[in-house]
Order: structure tokens, then C-alpha cells, then sequence
């Protein structure tokens, strides 16, 4: 329609001049015919009275000239006479036209003066009218008097209108004419032998059909016609190779690597589009608030470390909210950039909310309701009305970008994260039934007791049960989500397939343990001995017991009671005193939220109190580092500590631990673990706590710290042989085989 448009539009715009030109030209035409006209009418009617005005003005006789003006009282278009004494006074004047009287003619001074003849058009009132004034005169020549005619000229500019209307009715008809025919030669010739040439293409390159492309004519459109035959059938060779090298390495490749995730995705997924979508996005452009100078970061949490290395694998387009201060400067017409810098290996879109949805949907609703209505940790969940109306909205924004993506006639993967989400399923579906939708929980699924209190718990369930697949972390968590869409929705539950239907619609709930990508790459990270060296130096490690933890500062990590557990370590076990250093790199987040600012105040309280409380000399027991740390920085941490602490009170998996073992590839340091985290099902060689019970986790730590070093090897070597294994490329592959087998 466009191509069309473009052709068609320079026809119109020089058709539409002419018309103009000659409308102008024609009813300029019109207009001066139609004044001639009544100026011939208006001079013969005051000729013919000439004489009799003339002996009227000499005999004074002023009933002759009542007489006179009101036989014009029934004359068509003629709305009325005047006559005038040689002064300029009216003597006599038609009764319906009595109000002339009242309006100003200061040119019949100059025509008593000239003796000549005058015929304008003169404004009365609303309207218009034609005046024509002829002077009466006298066998000496002398000026006896006037006698004015005064025509309606409604039905001239009646006329003229009409005549305009007849131009722009005529112009319209022959644009839509053109326009019509245009259109129709157009597609006759062009749009369907080119539509048949792709329907034959896309059959062709998917092997379904083998014969000739369908165009005959021998021209240009016959060539391109060819060309597109010999490319289809390169293409098509091409694919099949690929896919059976594809499918032969994944066989021989027992490791999950990015290798064998991207031969599963040409496998699995051919030429299918795949899209992840997230609130977080795995890299945000900032101005750094002290130099002034942009950068671009990786933003902490667990999901950008684990679907990162998937789409770096496997291409695609990730769209996120684009919250750096600096975000909409590095992104195109279309909010589009590559990604990573410098090395671009998918998309990333950016989608932008205002102050007042991001308080709303995701500060409000998403953080301060269904945050703490997921976690086990006793902080009150707060649902606001206006809270939930922004949430819907920016569900709706980031719908309508995952719909403008999506390529038509082709099915398309859109892999949903986390529960910033619950309703963007159901919004493509209701536009894209074609497309198949997964959804990946990352925090834990409460019980239906504690789901039930959100007032919106039906909406968001009936949103979730538009995806094809639902993930979890662990087998527990699937189990709680098929409870609470048993108990709350008419639904069917299938306990053999594990999934949901409702309404002619499928839904499998499945567990999928998410990871990292494997070992940590010593390697990839510039100078790490070094950076290892100006740590102990700076922070006077040197012969130290070395704890670290790695957070977002958030009230579900545990922060307050892993700094009180430490506190009755050292009290239990003074012998540590100026050996042991716990190290907390704390990147806040949220503080918009009270709940969150008044964790900030707390941590900070407690540290300053606990190193009071011990400080000797240089040392002091916890080091604090509160700002956001990239992987880079964080790697050294991990190599040069003994112990890794993850107190989290309640977790859907947790990273940090995974990281911290693949870091270990030289088999030291001791993990100590939450039993309620994710984690814990698959870490079983870590050394389990309750971060509740402050005796238990003091006591953890002194076991970390005196474990045989083999009984350490071996826990961490049994710890980094799973993690390895169960990668997140294993994961992703999981995800996509079990996705394209429910497509099938």
C-alpha cells in the first residue's frame, strides 16, 4: 500500500494544481459574467426611469416618487430603488429596504460632484448587493438628483459555489478513479506474481513441494523469478546440512556447551523467531554520576546471568525496560541496539515506562505485592488499585512490543520472564494465537492460602494458563502452583502430565532448575592475580580466614541474620579474632520502597556495631562494600575466599552459590547454604543451614572453617561435577525441546 501510495501521490498532487488553476480561472470567468450581467440589467432599469425622476425632482413631487421606488416592492432579485435630491437626501426609498437608509455612502458626494455613473457590490448587513447609481440631469446639464437600483446578488455567489463544488466533485471521482485503477493494475502485475513466488519459496525451502516457481512471464519479474529458485534451493541444501551436523554433534557432545545449545536451537527451532522478555535488561547504559562519562553495565540478578549466555548462543531478540539514565541514546528508530558492546549477538529492544507506570507496575505491584507474597519471610504484601491498573498497562506496552515483532505467517518462541509478566501471555494470544509462549517463575510459588490474599489472584492465574509451558525452579514449586489453580479456578488438573486445562487451552507445569554457564573462565577476566593481590592489600587479608557473600540488598537474602550469626561465631569461638574476615558485597536496589530503604539503615547499624564491638587494632570483622559489582569485579572475591556464605531465608534457586563453585576450579573453599533455597536440592555437598537459627549457622561457620581439606575437595569437587553438568545451557536446552515437542 505504501509502494502505492509513493507511485500514485505525485499524479494526484499535479492533478489536483490543474483542478485548482482552473477552478480559479473558471469561476473568475463566472464571477465577471455574472457582474457584467447585472450591471447591463441594473443600468436599463435606471435609464427607463430617467425622464419620469427627472420631472419628480423638478416638480418636487414627492408622492410620484413613492409611487415610483414602490413598484419595485414585488420585483425578483431586485430588492429595492432610491431616489436621491441634489444634495445627496433621499427622497424616496422602497419599504422593504428602508434599513439602507441607515448605512454610510460617502461615494454619493463624489457622484453629484462627477455627474458619472457608478455599479459596485456594496456589504449590507450580512449579505451582499449590487449598487447602481445614476445621476439625473437637468436640460442645462445640471445636477438635479440620483436615482439608485439596488439587485440581490445571493443567486451570483450561489452560482459561484456551485460551480466550485462541481470542480471538487469532478476532482475527488477522478483521484478515486486513478487511485482504483492504479491499485488494481498494480496487483495484477506485481503483488500477485509476487506473492505466488513467496508462498512457492517458503514451500520450497522447507522441502514440501519440488516443483517449478510458478511465474511464467520472461521479463524482469521472470529473472528475479530464477534467481530466487537458485537461492531457495542453496538455502534449503544448506538447512538439511546444518540440521544433520547439528543433530550428529549433539549427539557426541555429552557436556552441554553454547555450541551444542545453538545446534539444538537450529534442530529444534529452524527458523522459528525466539524472544525473551524481561523487566531487567542484560545491559543498561549509565552516566556515572562523579565523571560524567556513559557506561554500559550488567545490571545484578539471576535472571541476566543465566539468559544472557542462552541468547549470546543462540541469537534472537531480547525486550526489556530500558531503565539506565543513558538507555535512549545508544538505541535506534525502532529502540533496537546490538548486544553485548562491541560484540553484538542478538537484539536487545528497549521498552519505556514512565515514572508513574514504573512506581505502579513494577515498584508497586510486582515489588511490594507479589515479591513478598512469594517469599517465606513475614513482610506484609501491600496490593493497591492504582497499583494493579499501572501493572495491567505496562503489561499491555510490553505486549504490543513483543506483537510488532513478531513475523507473520511464521510461528514465533517467546520465552516470558518471571512474574513482572502474568499477563502479557494472555494479551499476544488474544492477537497471536499462533505463537507459543513460555513462562519461567524465578522466585518460589507460595501455597494457595497465602496466593489466595492477592485480590487479583484470578486474573493473574488466567493469564499464566495462556502459556504453552510454565517452569519452575524445584518439583515443589509446580506442585503448590497446581494446588492453587485447583483451589481457586475451575480448571482441570492432569497429575500424570502435570498440566492445567481450561477452556480448550493446555497448559504443562514443569521444574526447571536454572544454573550459570558452567565453569567461570579465569581466563576472561584481565590480570585476576593481580586484581586477587590489591584486595588482600587493600584490605589486609594476608593471613586471613576469608568469608564472602554476593547480594542484591534485599530482605529476603538474609543479610541481617548472616552479620548476627557471625557476631555469635566470634563470641563462641574467640580464637578466630583477628584471623576472620567476612567480606558482604551488597548491591542495593528498590530503595524507592520503604521497606527496602529501612533495610539499608538496618545493615548499616548492625555492621558499624558489630565492628565496634571487636575492632582491634586494624582489624575489624566485616568488611562492607555497598554498590553494584559486574561479574569482573566480583570474580577475584570469589577466587580469594575461603568460605561462601548464601543466608538467603527464602530463594528460588539463588546463583551466587552456583557461581561461587564454578569459581573453585582448584577445589578449595567451603559453601555454606540455606536449606531454603533452590540451590540446596541440587548442592547437597554444601554445608546446610537455618539462617533462623543463629547457633546452627555460627556453628556452620566454625565447621567450614575446620573441615579436613580433602572432606572440602571432595564436597566441592562432587559441587562443581553437578553444576558443570546441569549448566544453564542444559537448562535453556530443556526449556526448548520441551516447548517444540508441546508445538508438535
Amino acid at each position: 500500500m505504501k509502494r502505492i501510495i509513493l507511485f500514485v501521490l505525485p499524479i494526484l498532487i499535479v492533478i489536483s494544481i490543474v483542478f485548482a488553476i482552473f477552478g480559479i480561472f473558471q469561476v473568475r470567468f463566472e464571477r465577471e459574467k455574472l457582474i457584467d450581467d447585472l450591471k447591463r440589467k441594473a443600468s436599463q432599469v435606471a435609464e427607463s426611469m430617467d425622464l419620469s425622476v427627472k420631472n419628480i425632482l423638478l416638480k418636487g413631487d414627492t408622492k410620484g416618487a413613492n409611487y415610483i421606488v414602490n413598484k419595485f416592492e414585488t420585483r425578483e432579485r431586485l430588492q429595492g430603488c432610491v431616489i436621491y435630491d441634489k444634495k445627496g437626501q433621499i427622497i424616496a426609498i422602497t419599504k422593504r429596504f428602508t434599513d439602507w437608509k441607515e448605512k454610510e455612502k460617502p461615494y454619493i458626494k463624489d457622484i453629484l460632484d462627477s455627474k458619472i455613473t457608478r455599479g459596485k457590490i456594496e456589504k449590507f448587513k450580512e449579505y451582499s448587493v449590487y449598487s447602481y447609481i445614476l445621476p439625473i440631469l437637468d436640460d442645462d446639464g445640471k445636477i438635479l438628483g440620483l436615482v439608485e437600483v439596488i439587485y440581490d446578488t445571493s443567486y451570483a455567489f450561489s452560482r459561484l459555489t456551485d460551480l466550485w463544488k462541481r470542480i471538487s466533485i469532478t476532482l475527488i471521482t477522478l483521484v478515486l478513479l486513478i487511485f482504483i485503477i492504479t491499485l488494481f493494475v498494480q496487483r495484477q502485475i506485481f503483488i500477485l506474481p509476487v506473492e505466488r513466488l513467496t508462498k512457492w519459496f517458503q514451500h520450497f525451502q522447507k522441502g514440501e513441494i519440488n516443483e517449478k516457481h510458478p511465474i511464467k512471464e520472461s521479463g524482469e519479474l521472470g529473472k528475479l523469478a530464477s534467481e530466487v529458485e537458485q537461492v531457495a534451493l542453496s538455502l534449503r541444501i544448506a538447512r538439511k546440512t546444518i540440521s544433520e551436523k547439528a543433530q550428529t554433534r549433539m549427539q557426541k557432545e555429552e557436556l552441554w556447551t553454547e555450541l551444542k545449545l545453538r545446534d539444538l536451537v537450529h534442530a529444534k527451532l529452524g527458523e522459528n523467531a525466539f524472544f525473551v522478555v524481561s523487566n531487567r535488561e542484560p545491559y543498561m547504559h549509565v552516566i556515572d554520576e562523579t565523571t560524567g562519562i556513559t557506561k554500559c553495565i550488567s545490571p545484578a540478578g539471576g535472571v541476566t546471568t543465566a539468559i544472557d549466555p542462552i541468547l549470546r548462543a543462540c541469537g534472537g531478540m531480547w525486550i526489556a525496560h530500558g531503565s539506565g539514565n543513558a538507555d535512549r541514546k545508544f538505541v535506534n528508530s525502532k529502540n533496537k541496539l546490538g548486544v553485548p558492546p562491541e560484540d553484538d549477538r542478538y537484539i536487545l529492544k528497549r521498552v519505556w515506562l514512565s515514572k508513574k507506570e514504573e512506581e505502579g507496575y513494577y515498584y508497586g505491584f510486582a515489588n511490594e505485592g507479589l515479591w513478598p507474597l512469594s517469599h517465606n519471610t513475614h513482610t506484609r504484601p501491600i496490593f493497591r488499585e492504582s497499583d494493579w491498573q499501572m501493572y495491567k498497562k505496562a503489561n499491555q506496552k510490553f505486549a504490543e512490543a513483543v506483537l510488532e515483532e513478531l513475523p507473520q505467517n511464521k510461528s514465533s518462541f517467546v520465552f516470558v520472564q518471571d512474574y513482572h509478566f502474568t499477563l502479557l501471555a494472555k494479551m499476544i494470544k488474544e492477537k497471536r494465537p499462533d505463537t507459543t509462549i513460555g513462562l519461567f517463575w524465578h522466585i518460589p510459588w507460595p501455597n494457595p492460602e497465602v496466593f489466595s490474599v492477592c485480590p487479583y489472584h484470578k486474573d493473574i492465574l488466567e493469564g499464566m494458563l495462556y502459556c504453552d509451558l510454565i517452569g519452575f525452579q524445584v518439583q515443589n514449586q509446580c506442585n503448590n502452583f497446581l494446588d492453587t489453580v485447583n483451589r481457586l479456578l475451575e480448571a482441570r488438573i492432569d497429575s500424570e502430565k502435570f498440566s492445567v486445562v481450561q477452556t480448550g487451552k493446555e497448559t504443562f507445569v514443569k521444574p526447571f532448575p536454572i544454573s550459570i554457564n558452567g565453569y567461570i573462565n579465569r581466563t576472561g577476566y584481565s590480570d585476576i592475580k593481580k586484581e586477587i593481590s590489591n584486595i588482600r592489600k587493600e584490605f589486609e587479608l594476608d593471613d586471613k580466614i576469608v568469608a564472602v557473600s554476593v547480594d542484591r540488598i534485599d530482605y529476603t537474602k538474609g543479610i541481617v541474620e548472616r552479620i548476627q550469626a557471625i557476631d555469635r561465631f566470634l563470641e563462641k569461638n574467640p580464637q578466630y579474632k583477628k584471623k576472620f574476615v567476612f567480606i558482604q558485597l551488597g548491591a542495593p536496589s528498590r530503595t524507592h520502597i520503604k521497606r527496602y530503604h529501612d533495610l539499608v539503615s538496618e545493615i548499616d547499624e548492625i555492621v558499624e556495631k558489630l565492628n565496634w564491638k571487636y575492632i582491634d587494632e586494624d582489624w575489624k570483622p566485616i568488611i562492607y562494600l555497598k554498590r553494584h559489582f559486574s561479574h569482573e569485579e566480583i570474580a577475584p572475591f570469589y577466587a580469594l575466599s575461603d568460605i561462601c556464605i548464601v543466608s538467603s531465608l527464602h530463594d528460588g534457586m539463588n546463583l551466587v552459590a552456583k557461581e561461587y563453585v564454578a569459581s573453585k576450579r582448584d577445589l578449595s573453599g567451603s559453601l555454606i547454604l540455606s536449606s531454603f533455597t533452590g540451590a540446596a536440592r541440587e548442592l547437597t555437598d554444601a554445608i546446610h543451614i537455618n539462617p533462623y537459627s543463629i547457633e546452627e549457622f555460627a556453628d556452620a561457620i566454625k565447621l567450614a572453617i575446620e573441615m579436613p581439606a580433602e572432606e572440602k575437595k571432595k564436597r566441592m569437587e562432587n559441587m562443581l561435577k553437578t553444576v558443570s553438568e546441569n549448566n544453564v545451557y542444559k537448562w535453556a536446552g530443556n526449556i526448548i525441546t520441551e516447548i517444540t515437542a508441546l508445538k508438535k
